[in-house]
């Protein structure tokens, strides 16, 4: 890897950049400390994002784009590569960089966008919380999704008196869904897609929970882990908002996770 971190330093310090966004974050895994509170939006130092393109060329994570527009782009490729999308520029002294362990190729490219066919249009703004707070006598869940990936959420029921905690804790650039009286009752069903498992009873607060990306094939493969609930992904698509940036705007696009919006 010190090839990588080599060619990737040349790259940063040509592009006369300190700070990388992020964005795109898969999370499979809980993050490491060295990467606690990295989120979508979030600008890391080059360090970090050497530290961050390395982990995922050993395909081991959390997976993203790290970018500057018109200057920088890193991302990880289907294949283990790392992909550069620089300036020209850029490009041209690179080319001059003599590294025995690393194999570098070149093509004129740009990044393909990011498709998404429903996006949720809703804001998470102080109309959306007071609805909150409205429903929360009745029995509700909220999901933060701050990344993709089975790590990549937090889970809470929510009270009456944790509405506005809850509202705090968000991170900017989440999607923030919400259930109202959900069925948790384990069905044979519910294990054919993506659905997420919980331990009863559940109590007002962050909830430990699971994801079953893809499903699973037994009821008992779930149950004996001690997860007693479970509720199917897509039922959490009715009710979604994105948590803006703190100035309001919502610079995130997300997928609706049950086809509406």
């Amino acid at each position: 890897m010190a090839a990588l971190r080599q060619v990737l330093g040349a790259v940063i310090a040509k592009s006369g950049i300190d700070l990388l966004e992020v964005g795109e974050l898969l999370v499979n895994e809980p993050l490491p400390d060295r990467h606690l509170g990295l989120r979508n939006g979030a600008e890391v130092r080059f360090p970090q994002a050497i530290d961050l393109a390395e982990g995922m060329a050993a395909g081991r994570g959390p997976y993203c784009q790290l970018s500057i527009p018109g200057r920088l782009q890193i991302e990880s490729g289907w294949d283990g590569a790392i992909h550069l999308f620089t300036t020209r520029a850029v490009a041209t002294d690179l080319a001059r960089l003599h590294c025995q362990d690393a194999i570098l190729q070149w093509r004129d490219a740009v990044p393909e966008p990011t498709a998404i066919s429903n996006p949720v249009g809703a804001i998470a703004d102080e109309n959306f919380w007071e609805t909150v707070a409205k429903v929360s006598e009745r029995f509700t869940l909220l999901c933060e999704r701050w990344a993709y990936g089975a790590s990549g959420c937090r889970w809470f029921r929510v009270s009456r008196e944790n509405v506005a905690e809850l509202a705090r804790l968000m991170r900017p650039r989440s999607l923030v869904c919400v259930s109202i009286d959900p069925v948790l009752r384990p069905r044979l069903e519910i294990l054919e897609d993506d659905f997420t498992a919980f331990v009863a009873p559940l109590l007002p607060g962050e909830l430990p929970y699971r994801a079953y990306p893809g499903g699973a094939d037994t009821l008992s493969e779930v149950m004996d882990e001690g997860f007693s609930l479970m509720l199917a992904d897509r039922l959490m698509g009715d009710w979604c908002a994105v948590v803006p940036d703190s100035d309001g705007v919502n610079r995130a696009q997300w997928e609706s996770p049950g086809g509406g919006s």
